[in-house]
C-alpha cells in the first residue's frame, strides 16, 4: 500500500511529503512511515490520501491498481445520424414555432422525470432534431421576425437537452458540438438569460472532459457568462441562471481540489442567490436551496470528508426536485461518502435504491460502476449474492 501511494504522489504531481500529508491533515513523519511500509493508516486517512492523489481508493488497496470505468458509449445512433444531417428528408412546411416549444418542454420533463429517460429520448430526439433544424433554416430566411427568434429560442433549448443527454452516454465530442450550437442559436435570438444558460451547458461539458486544463477552463466561462448576464434586467430568471453558472465554478473548485475556494463561493455567491430565488427549475438548471445544499455535500465528498459530508447530507430532502437525474446524483454522492467509511451494507441498500429511481443512470455512471465493482471484490459472503445479481443486471462484466 505504501508504495502504490508513493507512486501516485510522484506521478500525480510529484508533490512533497510534506504538501500531500498537510492537505490530508496528517504529519509528514506519518506519511513517511505509511510509504515505507511501517504505518497502515485508517479507512479514513487513506479515503483522504485518494482523494488527494486523484485516484480511486481502491487503486490503493489493490495489488496492479485500476483504471476508473469510462461512460459506456450508449447514445443511439438515430440521434447522431441527425445531428450530423442525415436524418430523413423534411417537408418544405414546417411545425410551428409553439409546437415545437412543447415538444421540446414534454422532452425535457420526460428526460427529467422518467426512469427510462435515456430509452424514451432515443426515441423522440432524433424526430425532434430534425423538425427543429428544418424550422430553423425555413424561418431564417423568411419574413416573420417573431417566428424566427422564437424557433431559435426553441433550438437553444433542445441542445441543452442534447447535452445533457450526449454527456450521459458517453459523447463528449457530441455534447461539446452541442453545446457550440446552443450558444450560437441563443446569440442569433438575443436572448441574454438563454446565452448565459448556454454557457452553463458548455461548463458542465468542459468539467466532464479529461484533457489538462478543461476543469478549469469550466469555470472561466461560467465567470465570464456571470458577468455579462449582469447587464441583463435583473429578474428571477437571471438571479437563478447566474446561481446555476456559480455552481460550476463551485465544482470546477473542488475538482482540482481548492477545498476552501470551492466552499467560500458556495456560500458568499451561490447560497445567496438560491434565498433570493427559492426553489426552481428555471431553464432547466434545477438551481435552487436544496441544489446548493447537494453541492455542499459534494464537496466534502471529492474532498474525502465522508463523515462531514453525511452530516451535511442529512438536511436534505430532495423528494421535491424535479429532477430524477439531481435526486440520483444525491443518492450517489450519499453512497460514496458511506464507501469512504467501509459501510459496505449501507452502501448496497443505497445502490439497490438507486437501481429503483434511476436504473438507466446507476448503468452509465463512472462513479457507480465503480463502486459497484469494488464493493464486488471486497464484499462479506452475506450480501455477496446480491452485488453479484446487481452486477449482472446492470452487465457490468
Amino acid at each position: 500500500m505504501g508504495e502504490r501511494v508513493r507512486h501516485y504522489r510522484r506521478k500525480n504531481g510529484n508533490r512533497t511529503q510534506a504538501a500531500v500529508a498537510g492537505l490530508c491533515g496528517i504529519t509528514e513523519r506519518y506519511l513517511q512511515q505509511i510509504e515505507a511500509g511501517q504505518k497502515v493508516p485508517s479507512a479514513d486517512v487513506l479515503a483522504r490520501l485518494a482523494a488527494e492523489l486523484g485516484v480511486p481508493l481502491a487503486a490503493l488497496l489493490t495489488a496492479d491498481g485500476i483504471k476508473e470505468s469510462s461512460v459506456p458509449l450508449t447514445a443511439a445512433p438515430a440521434v447522431a445520424r441527425a445531428l450530423m444531417g442525415y436524418g430523413r428528408p423534411r417537408s418544405s412546411s414546417p411545425a410551428s414555432p409553439w409546437e415545437l416549444r412543447e415538444r421540446v418542454e414534454q422532452a425535457w420533463r420526460t428526460w427529467q422525470s422518467s426512469k427510462d429517460r435515456f430509452t424514451v429520448a432515443a426515441l423522440v430526439l432524433p424526430d425532434l432534431i430534425g423538425d427543429v433544424e428544418h424550422a430553423v433554416r425555413v424561418h431564417r430566411t423568411g419574413t416573420d421576425a417573431q417566428a424566427h427568434r422564437e424557433v431559435l429560442r426553441v433550438a437553444a433549448d433542445l441542445y441543452g437537452l442534447l447535452r445533457s443527454y450526449c454527456r450521459r452516454t458517453g459523447r463528449l465530442d457530441l455534447s461539446l458540438m452541442v453545446a457550440d450550437r446552443a450558444i450560437r442559436a441563443a446569440e442569433d435570438a438575443d436572448d441574454p438569460v438563454r446565452i448565459a444558460t448556454a454557457q452553463w451547458n458548455l461548463g458542465h461539458v468542459l468539467l466532464s472532459h479529461s484533457e489538462q486544463g478543461a476543469v478549469e477552463e469550466a469555470k472561466e466561462v461560467a465567470l465570464r457568462a456571470v458577468e455579462q448576464l449582469q447587464q441583463a434586467p435583473v429578474t428571477v430568471e437571471t438571479k437563478a441562471v447566474a446561481g446555476a453558472l456559480e455552481l460550476v465554478a463551485v465544482v470546477s473548485d473542488a475538482r482540482r481540489h481548492h477545498w476552501w475556494e470551492a466552499r467560500d463561493r458556495l456560500e458568499q455567491r451561490a447560497a445567496p442567490l438560491a434565498e433570493q430565488v427559492g426553489e426552481g427549475n428555471v431553464q432547466w438548471t434545477v438551481f435552487g436551496r436544496t441544489n446548493v445544499a447537494m453541492h455542499a455535500m459534494s464537496i466534502e465528498m471529492l474532498a474525502g470528508e465522508a463523515s462531514e459530508g453525511l452530516r451535511v447530507a442529512d438536511r436534505i430532502d430532495t423528494h421535491g426536485l424535479p429532477s430524477r437525474e439531481r435526486q440520483f446524483t444525491f443518492g450517489l454522492e450519499l453512497a460514496r461518502c458511506h464507501d469512504l467509511r467501509r459501510e459496505d451494507a449501507t452502501v448496497l441498500v443505497h445502490l439497490l435504491d438507486l437501481e429503483d429511481v434511476a436504473p438507466e443512470d446507476l448503468a452509465r455512471s463512472p462513479l457507480a460502476r465503480n463502486m459497484i465493482l469494488d464493493l464486488q471484490k471486497r464484499v462479506r459472503p452475506t450480501f455477496r449474492r446480491q452485488v453479484d445479481e446487481l452486477v449482472q443486471r446492470l452487465q457490468l462484466i
